[in-house]
């Protein structure tokens, strides 16, 4: 149970908020997760959802990679409701089952593709020291380009944002969520 009552409701929102609660609604079709916290603090969620828009909808990552990104750090922040928001799209996607069970269960990501074990890693990387290894920065941008490593880059900068404030309002995933993420 989340900490504090979630603002889910577009018509309970003050008047000066309307037009923040339907520019959510507009990109996410509802307001639910951290923008149902996020709503407490005027103008907040609406940056942070319009942020988030530029980078899932703007970017150059294919939805694959951008979910690779999404459920590696989920996993390493024991973030349940984001695994759970992502983890069907990711599939969806083509995230192949071999990528998630290694992303869900921290597993040494060898034997997966370049790419899967070089997003998994570099995102494990930064997750946890900061900072990403020559060797693995260096092969993701030798296949990439340095638009695209900005944008996964930037793409672990917002769910690490995202996935605090569901942390620190213990906003989680439903129950009865069929893939939940062990923590």
């Amino acid at each position: 149970m989340p900490r504090i009552p979630l603002l889910t409701d577009k018509d309970a929102l003050p008047a000066d908020q309307q037009a923040e609660g339907q520019a959510i609604i507009d990109t996410l079709h509802s307001i639910r997760g951290p923008f149902a916290i996020l709503l407490r603090s005027p103008g907040l969620a609406q940056k942070v959802m319009e942020a988030g828009a530029h980078v899932r909808l703007q970017s150059s990552l294919t939805m694959a990679e951008r979910e690779t990104v999404i459920l590696t750090l989920a996993r390493e922040k024991n973030a349940t409701y984001e695994w759970a928001a992502h983890v069907g799209v990711a599939r969806k996607n083509g995230v192949r089952d071999e990528a998630i069970e290694v992303m869900r269960h921290g597993a040494d990501p060898k034997g997966l593709q370049d790419d899967e074990h070089d997003i998994i890693t570099f995102v494990r990387q930064l997750a946890r020291e900061n900072r990403v290894a020559k060797d693995v920065f260096d092969a993701l941008l030798g296949r990439h380009d340095e638009r695209w490593v900005v944008e996964i880059t930037a793409t672990v900068g917002q769910y690490c944002y995202i996935m605090a404030i569901n942390g620190a309002f213990e906003v989680q995933a439903a129950p009865d969520t069929p893939d939940k993420l062990p923590v």
